[in-house]
């Protein structure tokens, strides 16, 4: 499954989604976690409330499975939540390894509910591939 986060420096979840200069993605299993790609955005002066800079910023994470962020506005998360992507916040900076330690550690063990259906989004999106081939 794919993780996102919402990050100013690639090292730390640390920003708000509209306003995020990257977004590091991460394949993840209960096996580690794999770096995937920085997306990088130059749109981050763009005014409050602007739709068109979550359009990039959506487009980057489709694919992902759960979205870190240090904040996200309504209209972002309900359009987060439309790519059928869990968003999750962050109370204050915290590092991106821990942040995948933890999740491993989790899918090595029980995940609860909300993670078991975030982890079918990476499923579903295999079995839509195989079908198509």
């Amino acid at each position: 499954m794919k993780v996102a986060f919402a990050t100013q420096d690639l090292v730390h979840v640390d920003a708000h989604f509209g306003w995020t200069k990257n977004i590091a993605i991460y394949d993840l299993s209960p096996e580690g976690a794999r770096f995937v790609e920085a997306v990088q955005f130059t749109d981050t002066v763009a005014e409050d409330g602007n739709e068109d800079k979550l359009t990039a910023r959506i487009d980057a994470i489709k694919d992902c499975a759960i979205l870190y962020v240090a904040a996200i506005g309504g209209l972002g998360a309900a359009r987060v939540v439309a790519q059928n992507v869990h968003p999750m916040k962050v109370a204050q900076p915290e590092p991106i390894a821990d942040l995948l330690d933890k999740l491993c550690t989790v899918l090595k063990g029980t995940p609860p509910p909300w993670l078991r259906k975030a982890m079918l989004k990476g499923e579903e999106r295999k079995l839509d591939f195989a079908e198509e081939s």
